[in-house]
């Protein structure tokens, strides 16, 4: 496994400091933000200093019940070549679901939504990730995500899920220790029980990340500093091997980089303070990571027709009915604790409504505060369908097919936004019932 040292998410809002921060050897990137024939010059300029640069992706939905799209992983593979990565990583989680295989509307999450610790969502997910590695052109690793809420009736533990992935498929794995510590307060996981588990010598890289505790939840932000428990996590785990590369995330809310020093500084010392230990294999790991082994239900897709298995079905289906509570307001699945998937649920919307602020800050500069209590109000009912930027359009649509917002010079900013950014629709899509309704709105503008 490639060192690669002590490394920070790299993020525009902090480039300047990223490149002045002391003994950062490696920094990992939104693979989707980047666009590889044109690099940001402050990335470009690490690259030339001879800075590591690992592209994480955050769309595949590897743990859905669909194949993975294609061009999305060649558009993976197309960053990792751009950026000399030795590796690319993504996660173990659903991120859309209905389509085809339930024969209901596609749904997009916006989110990483965790797979259900199942036979069939390890056999679909062992069956993904053979054909993600197929497609890319240098190793792949998987991350554990946090959750909220926990399926009903699971079969494996994080650990032992994790090591038949890697004993079927010799994917290496992203641990997150933040995420270890999520699910130790909203799920009651032992992540000391789960490090044990682990197959630890398929470990290619850590990530440590920041979140705060509401009401008994804890809330994996990467907008806040790195807790005790957190780097206690982390601990225990160099405690176990010694990782080749430990990160430090950070999406939001941006401290000074002298903050960000002290926090890289603290990693440091904890992975000083573990003793040296030789690599210990989960149970059940036997063979090295990054040599795949054919899974018994599934088959080599490489060598045979991508049908549709019974496994898959049954996932798409259960998948379908908890995103569509999730985001679309459907009752609740039978065995989910309803609570908790309220709290997913506003959490889910509150991001969708924080993410498109950002794709489209001119929504929030023409409705002012109306903004989010209009966004939240569009959001309870409809889930979003072909990304964020589509999310904003849609919701333009939404509020002038209803003649908002109610002032007038408002209404007209709105839609001038909506024309300057709306081409032509090609006939016969479902969204142009949406479209002419706006269209009619703008007349009414």
């Amino acid at each position: 496994m490639e060192h690669l040292g002590t490394g920070i998410g790299w993020r525009p809002e902090i480039a300047d400091g990223v490149a002045e921060l002391p003994g950062v050897d490696w920094v990992e990137v939104v693979a989707e933000n980047l666009c590889p024939g044109h690099l940001p010059p402050a990335l470009q300029a690490l690259r030339e200093r001879g800075t590591t640069v690992v592209p994480h992706g955050v769309s595949l939905g590897l743990g859905g019940a669909e194949r993975p799209d294609p061009a999305r992983l060649a558009a993976l593979a197309e960053r990792a070549e751009a950026l000399g990565a030795p590796l690319v990583t993504e996660h173990i989680a659903f991120v859309r679901a209905g389509g085809p295989l339930t024969a209901s509307p596609a749904m997009e999450a916006g989110h990483l939504l965790p797979v259900p610790r199942t036979r069939d969502a390890l056999d679909v997910l062992c069956e993904n990730v053979r054909i993600a590695q197929d497609a890319l052109p240098v190793p792949l690793a998987v991350e554990n995500i946090a959750a909220l809420v926990a399926w009903p009736d699971e079969e494996m533990t994080e650990g032992r899920f994790l090591a038949e992935l890697v004993e079927r498929t010799g994917v290496r794995l992203l641990i997150d220790v933040a995420n270890l510590h999520t699910n130790h307060v909203n799920r009651n996981e032992d992540p000391a029980t789960a490090l044990d588990e682990l197959p630890v010598e398929a470990i290619a890289y850590v990530h440590v990340a920041g979140g705060i505790e509401r009401d008994g939840v804890w809330h994996d932000t990467h907008a806040h500093p790195v807790t005790r428990p957190v780097l206690d996590v982390l601990a225990e785990l160099c405690a176990r091997t010694t990782p080749p590369g430990v990160l430090l995330e950070r999406d939001e809310n941006f401290p000074a980089t002298d903050e960000l020093a002290k926090e890289l500084d603290m990693i440091r010392t904890v992975m000083t303070e573990a003793p040296a230990v030789p690599v210990r294999r989960g149970p059940g790991a036997a063979q090295e990571p990054g040599t795949a082994q054919e899974s018994a239900t599934e088959g080599n897709p490489a060598t045979g027709p991508a049908t549709t298995t019974p496994a898959r079905q049954r996932l798409a289906v259960a998948q379908a009915a908890l995103l569509s509570a999730l985001v679309a307001g459907t009752p609740a699945p039978e065995g989910f604790d309803r609570r908790r998937l309220l709290v997913q649920s506003r959490a889910l919307a509150d991001k969708r409504a924080s993410v498109v602020a950002k794709v489209a800050p001119e929504l929030p500069g023409i409705l002012g505060t109306d903004y989010r209590p209009s966004f939240l109000g569009y959001a309870r009912h409809r889930p979003m369908k072909g990304g964020y930027r589509q999310d904003a359009m849609d919701f333009a649509v939404h509020l002038l097919a209803e003649n908002r917002p109610a002032d007038p010079d408002a209404r007209r900013q709105l839609t001038q936004w909506w024309r300057d950014r709306s081409g032509p629709k090609p006939p016969g899509r479902p969204a142009n019932r949406l479209v002419r309704a706006a269209r009619l709105a703008l007349g009414r503008g």
